[in-house]
């Protein structure tokens, strides 16, 4: 953090200490539903989700080599194979919306179509791992599911319009090849890093498998009252990987990239989780924003709805995984399901500032018939959501 920066954010804190009105009713009420949110968010995500789910970006961002994707954008790559790629690139990356777009920059320039170019600048940041399990985790498996899916059709049907829509200025473009180095022998079998990540993502799965309703069968029941014997027995087979498999320098590059994680969204998170709770409240509990004004705005899964959500998310910045929060509380003052999907589709992957970077990049034109078809597309995704829900 800059100098500048820090003294924003110093100033920032003395004038909300001095003008917040602390004696009303509201804003105390508010104040104590944001501390309350990030206690119910410390308990419920904190350990057994957020944690192992750092675990497993930094072993992806450590063990999957970028280089493996980019190198497939060239423009003379197999099409199928470009765009397969570049629509599941999120699981690999991370990212978000701005740190995405220098690899944007560098794959473009260098030759690649703007059709895998766009794809892949949507779902570096729209299909982050992190968010996906966390959207399942806190708004349930539909949504994660539809968001999961969503992204990585948008991806393919991005590329594929803006491919279509400029194909004489691709054509015209001063195509080359883009050169990454090839990737360094691997002093372990594919098999062993396979083994490894699925004993990561079922630690996952087990130490944050939720308790079973009234109408889970006797196989969830069992499964939920085994999950901590099968979450330790599960480490200790990591535990037996590691003494095996990997040498010193590999864990130490894993830790520090698990670390770099942490550092950089569990605070954000936080932050984001109080944020949303002071404006929000939790599901069923007043805050500052009266639930009527969000019910108005973004209630139902009326077109304009949807479309309004779109809009918002697109120009908004959501810092990595502070939209999930943010959500939870809107979804609880009354947003619809519908709008709550177009804006986890359009968020993420779009912001004013990237969006005037972007521009910088490959043009006005093309930025803006980017972003246009990326809040249409989560226009309808919204809709056609809220009507499959009901």
């Amino acid at each position: 953090m800059k100098e500048w920066q820090k003294f924003l954010l110093i100033l920032a804190i003395f004038l909300g200490a001095y003008y917040i009105p602390w004696d009303s009713t509201l804003i105390r009420q508010s104040g104590l539903e944001a501390f309350m949110m990030l206690q119910e968010y410390a308990r419920q995500h904190v350990l057994t989700c957020l944690i192992p789910a750092f675990f497993i970006a930094g072993a992806i961002t450590v063990f999957v080599s970028q280089a493996a994707v980019l190198k497939y954008f060239g423009a003379t790559a197999n099409k199928i194979l470009s765009y397969s790629v570049a629509s599941i690139s999120g699981t690999v990356l991370a990212v978000c919306s701005c740190t995405v777009l220098p690899l944007f920059a560098g794959i473009y320039t260098r030759g690649a179509g703007i059709g895998p170019a766009t794809a892949f600048l949507y779902s570096g940041p729209a299909i982050n791992v992190l968010a996906i399990i966390l959207t399942a985790k806190v708004l349930g498996w539909q949504m994660g599911l539809a968001r999961a899916i969503g992204a990585v059709a948008f991806a393919v049907i991005t590329g594929l319009l803006m491919a279509f829509i400029f194909r004489k200025d691709d054509a015209n473009r001063k195509t080359g090849e883009l050169f990454l180095p090839d990737e360094e022998v691997k002093p372990r079998p594919l098999w062993q890093d396979a083994l490894y990540m699925l004993t990561l993502v079922l630690i996952l799965i087990f130490a944050s498998f939720a308790r079973p309703t009234a109408d889970d069968g006797a196989l969830w029941r069992l499964i939920f009252n085994a999950k901590w014997y099968l979450t330790a027995g599960l480490i200790l087979v990591l535990a037996v990987m590691l003494k095996k498999w990997f040498v010193k320098e590999e864990l130490k590059g894993w830790m520090e990239a698990t670390w770099g994680f942490s550092k950089q969204i569990l605070p954000l998170l936080l932050g984001g989780v109080l944020v949303a709770g002071f404006l929000l409240g939790r599901p069923g509990h007043q805050a500052l924003i009266p639930e009527q004004y969000i019910q108005m705005l973004v209630g139902g899964n009326s077109l304009w709805a949807n479309f309004f959500a779109s809009i918002v998310g697109a120009l908004m910045y959501f810092a990595t995984l502070t939209e999930v929060p943010i959500l939870q509380g809107l979804i609880g003052s009354g947003m619809g399901q519908g709008p709550a999907l177009a804006l986890l589709l359009a968020g993420p992957a779009l912001s004013l500032p990237s969006m005037i970077a972007i521009a910088s990049i490959m043009g006005v034109k093309k930025t803006a018939v980017y972003c246009s078809i990326v809040v249409v597309l989560s226009t309808i995704a919204g809709m056609g959501y809220g009507w499959m829900i009901g």
